[in-house]
This record gives structure tokens, sequence and C-alpha cells, in this order.
């Protein structure tokens, strides 16, 4: 999907344009965010305007901090971002709403709201308190049945750094992984897509259980229901992926 922001993407003194321009932009419904600015702002307001005089539904609504502000966007579907220190802890209150369908966070935005400087260390591993907001919000987001989207990798150039991170978030559960530059998308899709090592692994256990009747030993490896649903997940994500 693609989202067309008019938050920080834009400067505020031209975002009467941006908001003309989403207007004016046709574009596939279906696979079309539009992220707005913060519930309570002027933007705010000015923007759900212009949102209603297009064919879009999806928002992503900026620094969320209430289940309240998820609401104010009722019926539509909305991404609740969570990038303060107050949208982080009200997370699965947040991910909880009638209209929340999925939970992304941001670390800069995140530290900025802590007073800090930095959301990453100079190895460029995120600092601790990132760390910890991202499996909160990932947390919130899957006990509620939502899906849950992991922050943009801001360094374009380290394709190296992106394809661990985003490969971590597939392992851990993220449905996805935001982008800012088109170079890394494709980088993100290989990340979330199954290797031949685990496709193989996985029809091979889904297979051995088949004519199993509890706890049983593959590859040298015990298996049990835990075990079973990564296989079954590792099957369902490659029949999602299939043309």
């Amino acid at each position: 999907m693609v989202i067309l922001d008019l938050e920080d993407g834009v400067s505020p003194p031209d975002r009467p344009g941006a908001r003309e321009a989403l207007k004016a932009t046709l574009l596939d419904p279906q696979r079309t965010i539009v992220r707005v600015n913060p519930f309570g702002t002027d933007d705010f307001s000015l923007d759900v305007a212009a949102l209603a005089q297009t064919p879009y539904s999806t928002v992503m609504l900026a620094k969320t901090e209430s289940v309240d502000d998820v609401n104010a966007l009722g019926p539509r579907p909305v991404i609740a971002l969570c990038e303060t220190a107050r949208g982080v802890l009200e997370s699965a209150n947040i991910a909880a709403g009638a209209s929340t369908v999925a939970l992304m966070w941001g670390a800069e935005d995140l530290v900025a709201s802590l007073g800090g400087r930095s959301s990453r260390t100079k190895s460029g591993d995120y600092r601790a308190v990132a760390t910890h907001a991202r499996s909160q919000v990932l947390l919130a987001a899957r006990a509620h049945e939502r899906a849950a989207i992991d922050a943009i990798h801001l360094d374009i150039v380290d394709v190296e750094g992106l394809r661990v991170e985003a490969e971590d978030a597939a392992a851990s559960g993220f449905c996805a992984t935001a982008c800012i530059h088109p170079s890394q998308v494709e980088v993100v899709r290989a990340a979330f897509r199954p290797t031949d090592e685990e496709i193989a692994w996985a029809s091979g256990v889904s297979k051995a259980a088949a004519s199993e009747r509890g706890v049983f030993s593959y590859q040298g490896r015990m298996i049990d229901a835990p075990l079973l649903r990564h296989a079954q997940q590792i099957l369902h994500t490659v029949s999602r992926q299939e043309p």
C-alpha cells in the first residue's frame, strides 16, 4: 500500500496545497492510506474535511494517544500511529478501539516526546526505550488481533540494517514494515518472504504431524503445538504471497 502524508512530510505552510493535491490524486482506494495530523489540531479537522472529498477511507492517525482519538475518525478504518510516550502506554486501549485495524510505532517522535536526542546508538541499534516501545505496540496489536506495522528505517543507504530489522519484524509477528523510499520495498518484501529452507521445514513438520498423536521429533528437534503453529504460519504466509 502507499501512504499519502498530510502530516510531517509536509511543512505547515504547504498543507493547504497538500490537501488539494490529495483530492486531485486518483489511486486505488483499496491500496491507499492517508496519514492525517494529530487529533485535536486545526490541521486534523481540515485533513478530515479534505478526506471526505476523496474515495479514500483508510486513515493513519499521527501521534495517536487515546482510543477517543481513533473514535473521532470512525467509522473509517484507522491505523493508529503510537509514537509518543502517552501513545505507547495507551497502545492496548487504542488497539481495542472498534475502528482500529492496525497499530504502527515510530521511534523518532517517541524519543522527541521523551526529551531525548536520538533513537539509536552509534552502532545503529535502537536504544532500549525504543525497543521496549516496539515490543509493547506489537503485543498490544496482536493481543487485540490487529495488524502490527514496524517503523521506518531512516537510513536509506543502509540496506543491510533494513534487511536485519525487517527479518526480525517478520519473525516476531509484525505484518509489515513501513518504507520511506522505493528502494526499500523489495528488501522488505524479501525479508517477509519465507526462505526455501523454512518452507521445506514447515511442509515436513505439517506432513509429519498428520500421523502423530502429540509431541514428536522432527529432524532432531522437538515439535509441540507452538512449533506446529510456527510451521502453519509459514505455510499461510506462502499461500498469501502466491500469485
